[in-house]
């Protein structure tokens, strides 16, 4: 036996799961849901382990049974949080209407985006009530001619359509939230409607086309929408102006995570190096391909998962806001990685295991105060530039641009594209009495 370990899901520690992992990673999870705690004992009973006060980590003084327990709570103390938590209520009716003028026109726009604007671009801002619904009446329009060329491929067209995409569009339709009422049953509508947009999409932009997960993202904003042409247009929306929705490209995916691991060697030092001591292995962060790729779909329950997506959708001060929800999971349920020392495949159980015993609200809230802590730094590395570029105003429409510190990383180029300079410090007499090698700040690195 390796390891013992119990994870809480909820900040009242009322649910979670117990991790026991062997030597050769193979795990055993055993979860338990809001009041079960009571059932613990009588599995906790089945092993010998050893907690001291707090209960740390600690190991047993038989090496050959090395066990070693420990408990991890998700927390966040309220001084860890953003300022502004708290301070604003969930978005009704009556709350939405406030912020039309009587032509329907949404007012303080980017006072909205922090509850409710229209997400999804499928209308603007500045639209008028009348405007939207002839908006929507051309759209249903080109949505059917859409379809109609779908359906008007010639016969070699249609084969190679049916090998290329409706091979798969009708695999996965069948298989995605059928537990969700609105999808469950054999021949229900909802499925047919939610293909049908898969398939006029792929015929809409072939240049993407479909591809896997693809389903995932419709089906909630079809069940929320409940229009066929209406939850197409915002799918269009979707994939245009969200940076979030990667695609299965390489080159995509290494950029997410490039910025990833940039953020978490700012934020989290200690789980970025044990990252860099897994090596290249390590540093590809296998475990969280899934959560950019179907946008933590996947991660947590659908009303959690829907909120993280209005949040990532509104822009709101940043475009990659999903970047920030990563490196939450990492902040709140990545101490286990550090002190147990995983490797890559356990760290890629340990983060799958987890998925939907995660509190979503936690991560939220945490994932706000990283931003708001990103926003003050008077620093920041040439490698996150790009972070600072949004998609129309936010957090930098102020002016205020941090300095850029060049990483000095840049193949075939001798100066940073960038225009950061590299700061060499002076050397400073070392304190009297320190003994030892510097240890490395954790937290914000860039930050003084």
């Amino acid at each position: 036996m390796r390891s013992l370990r119990l994870f809480f899901s909820d900040e009242a520690c009322t649910s979670g799961q117990l991790v026991v992992a062997s030597r050769e990673s193979q795990y055993k999870v055993f979860h338990f849901h809001h009041g079960g705690l009571d059932k613990l004992p009588d599995v906790l009973q089945q092993w010998k382990y050893c907690a001291e006060t707090h209960l740390k980590d600690q190991q047993v003084a038989d090496e050959k049974t090395c066990m070693q327990f420990s408990i991890q709570r998700p927390k966040l103390p309220s001084s860890e949080t953003h300022p502004e938590e708290s301070m604003y209520r969930r978005l009704d009716v009556a709350a939405w209407l406030r912020h039309l003028n009587a032509l329907g026109q949404v007012e303080e726009e980017y006072k909205l985006r922090k509850v409710w604007p229209f997400l999804l671009r499928y209308y603007s801002h500045e639209s008028t009530s009348e405007e939207r619904e002839a908006l929507r009446v051309q759209k249903r329009k080109e949505y059917a001619e859409i379809q109609q060329k779908r359906l008007s491929m010639t016969p070699e067209e249609h084969r190679a359509f049916w090998r290329n995409v409706q091979f798969t569009v009708d695999k996965d339709v069948v298989r995605t939230d059928r537990s969700n009422q609105f999808f469950r049953g054999e021949g229900n509508p909802n499925v047919e409607s939610m293909r049908r947009i898969l398939l006029n999409y792929a015929v809409y932009n072939p240049a993407i086309g479909y591809s896997q997960g693809m389903s995932d993202l419709v089906a909630p904003i079809l069940a929320e929408v409940l229009d066929e042409s209406d939850t197409f247009w915002c799918f269009v929306g979707l994939m245009q102006n969200t940076i979030f929705v990667s695609s299965p490209r390489d080159e995509d995916m290494e950029k997410q995570l490039l910025y990833l691991r940039e953020l978490l060697r700012l934020t989290h030092l200690r789980f970025y190096q044990h990252l860099v001591s897994l090596g290249e292995d390590g540093l590809q962060m296998l475990f969280c391909h899934r959560w950019l790729l179907l946008c933590f779909k996947r991660e947590f329950p659908e009303a959690e998962a829907l909120r993280i997506w209005e949040a990532c959708w509104a822009h709101y001060q940043t475009d990659y806001f999903h970047l920030f929800i990563c490196v939450a999971i990492v902040a709140i349920y990545g101490d286990d990685v550090i002190e147990q020392q995983l490797a890559t495949d356990q760290m890629l159980l340990h983060f799958g295991n987890l998925a939907m015993h995660m509190n979503g609200e936690l991560v939220l809230r945490k994932a706000r105060s990283l931003l708001y802590q990103f926003r003050l730094l008077p620093r920041i590395p040439c490698s996150l530039h790009d972070l600072c570029k949004l998609c129309g105003t936010g957090m930098w429409d102020s002016g205020y641009m941090p300095a850029v510190e060049c990483t000095g990383q840049h193949p075939g180029s001798e100066s940073c594209p960038y225009g950061g300079t590299v700061e060499t410090p002076s050397p400073k007499p070392p304190r009297e009495g320190r003994k030892g090698p510097k240890t490395p700040r954790e937290g914000f690195g860039f930050r003084r």
